[in-house]
């Protein structure tokens, strides 16, 4: 039996570090969200410089919704527990646990960017609109592309569980499954700082 064959009984306790190549996809991807948060820095220091540009549109102490937000914020940081859940179940082996937590983890980002949509529709229709003024761009770019990354994850997330469907849980699917909880943990913790920084300091100010 090759390595890539192996029975579910069989696998190690952290499948994704069995062989040299789930290795270096997960430390390479550990880089890749290096790059990332440094994309999303550089964002948030955008928004911030111009977060007082309103010119004749509204505020943000004036626009947000922070209860519909709350909700939302609610969904994803729960996507991230059933995360966690996907991810325990992978280092117990358990290919029917993983593929559940992680389908509720995809329906719960679903949810979040429903409520996102609905969200920026709101505010369209309310003036706010991406070239209302500088905080305008700078908010929707932000916030619009951390929607993009959970939309990414979501697709990205339901292939593997395809994957995992058919071919089971094996030294090759694990590290695909390990690092996709890598990079939804990142958005969640991205979000955290959105809602702070964007939300709640912008409703205050």
């Amino acid at each position: 039996m090759s390595s890539h064959a192996h029975a579910e009984g069989q696998l190690p306790h952290e499948p994704e570090k069995a062989t040299a190549e789930g290795r270096n996809k997960v430390l390479g991807f550990w880089l890749f969200l290096g790059g990332e948060t440094v994309l999303f820095g550089t964002l948030f220091s955008s928004f911030l410089a111009l977060r007082d540009q309103v010119l004749d549109g509204p505020k943000a102490s004036e626009l947000f919704e922070l209860p519909l937000v709350a909700l939302a914020t609610i969904l994803l940081l729960t996507s991230s527990l059933t995360s966690v859940f996907a991810t325990y179940a992978l280092h117990r082996n358990n290919v029917k646990a993983l593929i559940s937590w992680l389908i509720v983890t995809v329906v719960l980002g679903l949810g979040f960017l429903g409520l996102e949509i609905y969200e920026f529709n709101n505010y369209a229709s309310e003036g706010h609109q991406f070239r209302t003024s500088a905080f305008s761009s700078s908010f929707y770019t932000l916030v619009g592309f951390h929607g993009g990354h959970v939309l990414f994850g979501v697709l990205w997330i339901s292939l593997i569980i395809g994957q995992l469907a058919k071919k089971g849980l094996t030294v090759v699917t694990a590290p695909k499954a390990y690092v996709a909880g890598l990079y939804w943990h990142f958005i969640d913790v991205v979000w955290v700082f959105i809602f702070t920084v964007v939300y709640l300091m912008g409703k205050v100010g």
